[in-house]
Formats: structure tokens, C-alpha cells, sequence
């Protein structure tokens, strides 16, 4: 019987077939729990370096949503650019106020719309989450050579750009 490291073993990846086609179940398999693994540990290097920011993750993404558009947002437009309810926009928007990072202003044609607009404590905060977003990626990203972290940019490229946008 085959050790379970050694070529042939039933637990050993078969090796991918040519570029275009599809691997095969256990080498699919490992590379889903891998990226699972990866994602996990970002995410906790990630939330390690937000909490001394005082924001979650999901505020930080609607912080980088608003400072995104030319003009400011609706909560609407924030909604559905986050694919998220309009309730959870609401219950975010209100934790960024009280934080002074976001604050509502009426709309000049509408006096029932309501836009959401960045403060200057909102963009030193994004400048910060960036810092720790690209501390968090050196410190996932410091086993690799160069080299290795474009062909990774190129394989995750290729991922994202080869997934069809699902809406739950």
C-alpha cells in the first residue's frame, strides 16, 4: 500500500491538466480548502489591524463605497452597489456618524433623499485601513518572491474576471 505523501496515493492530488480544463476532484478540492484557509487568515490579520481603527470590517467597506462615487450617494445607491438591504446600509451609516466619519446631508433637488457624505476624519480613516490592508497582504504575501506575486495576481485575476456576478 502507498504511504499517503507518495505518488499514486489515493490521497494525493492528481496533478491539473492542461490550461482551460478542469482539475481534477481532490486537486480542486485541496486548492477550495487552501484559498478557505487563506481567506480565513487574512481575515483575522485584517480584523487584528481595524480594531485599534475602531471599525468592522463591513464599515470599512461602505467607508471605501461612499468615498468611491464623484458626487455623494443615496442610501439607496449604497444598497445596491453593496448588494445589501437598505436597512443594513441604515444600521452602518449610523455607526460611521457617530463616529464622525460619514455624516447625512439633504439633497439639493429632493428634500426626501438623504446622501451620505465622506468627512475628513472618514478619509484619514480610509487612508489608515489602506496602510493596514497592505500590512495585512505583506504579512499573507512575505513567502513569496516577486515573481511569484505577479503569477498569483495573474491567477486571481483570472478568477475574479471568470466568475459570473451572482446576486443572493
Amino acid at each position: 500500500m502507498d504511504a499517503p505523501d507518495s505518488p499514486g496515493s489515493l490521497d494525493s492530488p492528481s496533478p491539473p491538466g492542461p490550461p482551460g480544463s478542469a482539475g481534477s476532484p481532490d486537486t480542486d478540492g485541496m486548492l477550495a480548502e487552501q484559498l478557505l484557509r487563506l481567506t480565513r487568515r487574512l481575515h483575522r490579520i485584517q480584523s487584528r489591524q481595524l480594531e485599534p481603527i475602531d471599525i468592522t470590517p463591513a464599515q470599512f467597506r461602505l467607508l471605501r463605497t461612499v468615498a468611491s462615487y464623484d458626487a455623494a450617494p443615496r442610501m439607496a445607491d449604497l444598497a445596491r452597489r453593496l448588494d445589501v438591504v437598505p436597512r443594513a446600509v441604515t444600521t452602518l451609516v449610523d455607526a460611521l456618524e457617530a463616529s464622525g466619519r460619514v455624516r447625512r446631508a439633504p439633497d439639493p433637488d429632493s428634500r426626501r433623499v438623504v446622501r451620505i457624505e465622506i468627512t475628513d476624519e472618514g478619509r484619514a480613516t480610509l487612508r489608515s485601513l489602506r496602510s493596514a490592508r497592505r500590512a495585512a497582504a505583506e504579512e499573507i504575501l512575505a513567502p513569496l518572491t516577486t515573481d511569484q506575486r505577479e503569477v498569483l495576481g495573474g491567477l486571481l485575476s483570472a478568477l475574479v474576471d471568470g466568475m459570473p456576478e451572482r446576486h443572493c
